[in-house]
């Protein structure tokens, strides 16, 4: 299973410069997004872009990510702990729901996939494995040396 942070979704349905990075993901049939992903996937396409709300949880739905990774008490705990550890205002903005992604990613092989540099960062340091995806300007994180 490849966890897509909610950018990838969000880069894919507006067709930024990581949509068919995404696609290639989705296409594979392993792809996921947790129930918080869900939610901000949502709340970015109603609240930033003006969608329709039953549109924006149908394109999820269209996708096949609307059944979430559920966030149980074990990957909440992991995440919050994690966000104690790594999170600094300016060096390392990572939200909650983050690193709740990065904790699902961290029990499975595949990774994340994301092009979110703090998130990024973070999964280098962590040792969780990570799909770079291109962000919307074009670039690509570098892993540090």
């Amino acid at each position: 299973m490849t966890v897509l942070d909610a950018y990838a979704v969000i880069a894919f349905l507006k067709a930024e410069p990581a949509a068919h990075e995404v696609r290639t993901i989705l296409d594979r049939g392993d792809a996921a997004l947790t129930a918080v992903g869900v939610a901000e996937v949502i709340d970015h396409l109603v609240r930033l872009t003006g969608a329709d709300e039953e549109d924006a949880a149908l394109d999820i739905a269209q996708l096949g990510l609307v059944d979430g990774v559920v966030v149980g008490a074990d990957l909440g705990l992991a995440a919050g702990r994690l966000r104690a550890r790594r999170y600094h205002r300016s060096r390392c903005a990572l939200s909650m729901a983050d690193c709740i992604a990065a904790e699902a990613a961290r029990q499975d092989p595949t990774g994340l996939a994301t092009s979110d540099p703090h998130l990024l960062d973070l999964c280098h340091v962590e040792g969780i494995r990570a799909v770079v995806l291109t962000a919307s300007d074009g670039t690509r994180w570098v892993q540090p040396i």
